[in-house]
């Protein structure tokens, strides 16, 4: 019954994320935290986060696939981007997984991000003109501070990172955006692939609601997640190009508010 349930609902966050062109750690993180709550999982934050980011690493190897096909790929940018994230993502796992780092906290910190991205998306759909004559300020550097800060967020949040990382690269190191989406994807990979890694074999081996796991992350829950998403993907991206654009910027702030309203319920 909960296999069948993951995958409807991996196809409803499939759906969503096709027509609004989001990554799915921010679709798949507050599943797998209600989940996890609704089931009485000791520490469900923590596993929502792990299990998230195994389906992020998933779902970003299709995309810089999909990147590299369409010659839109910047390997050497996206793996230093995505390598120094590694050092990101140990150092949030190491607050994640302390004392300090709550229930309370975890929500309070995943719905700023969901606002943040709601801010980001609704700008990005306003904005008419682009200025093409700005220089890029790419670099070892620029590039280490952006990875380092994508990875954190992805391990404290349970996404990819590319929320912030997408948004640094092309505001701030004026980046286009084609090719800021292209260098997080990459980055992506190896930034959830080393996340998921962590909270798998340097994580202890707690208890979970099916016996396909591993450490924090749960296979069994997040594979049919996978699934439906995929599934989802491909009908979401063709409802999305028949639906106006200020119809999908309506529909995205108010699942927004209903994904926080049910994640602040899910503590009190």
């Amino acid at each position: 019954m909960i296999i069948l349930l993951l995958i409807l609902l991996g196809i409803l966050a499939g759906v969503i994320a096709g027509l609004f062109g989001l990554g799915g750690g921010v679709l798949f993180t507050p599943i797998l935290f209600l989940l996890f709550t609704a089931q009485t999982l000791p520490d469900p934050a923590t596993w929502a986060i792990a299990t998230s980011l195994f389906c992020t690493f998933t779902a970003s190897v299709s995309s810089s696939i999909q990147q590299r096909n369409q010659r839109n790929f910047y390997w050497k940018e996206g793996l230093t981007v995505g390598l120094l994230g590694s050092i990101g993502v140990y150092a949030g796992k190491r607050i994640v997984l302390s004392d300090v780092y709550t229930e309370e906290i975890f929500v309070a910190i995943f719905s700023v991000l969901l606002l943040f991205v709601a801010f980001l998306f609704y700008r990005r759909g306003k904005k008419k003109h682009v200025d093409e004559t700005e220089r890029e300020r790419g670099g070892f550097l620029p590039f280490t501070a952006t990875g380092s800060l994508g990875g954190f967020v992805a391990s404290l949040a349970g996404v990819g990172g590319g929320v912030v990382m997408v948004p640094v690269m092309n505001l701030i190191l004026k980046l286009k955006m084609a090719k800021a989406v292209s260098i997080s994807s990459l980055a992506i990979v190896f930034i959830s692939l080393s996340g998921w890694l962590q909270y798998s074999f340097f994580a202890g081996n707690p208890t979970g609601i099916s016996d396909f796991r591993i450490g924090y992350v749960d296979f069994g829950t997040g594979l049919p997640l996978i699934l439906g998403a995929f599934i989802g993907g491909f009908l979401g991206v063709w409802t999305g190009k028949k639906i106006p654009q200020r119809m999908l910027q309506l529909g995205f702030s108010v699942l927004i508010v209903i994904i926080v309203v049910l994640m602040v319920q899910s503590i009190l």
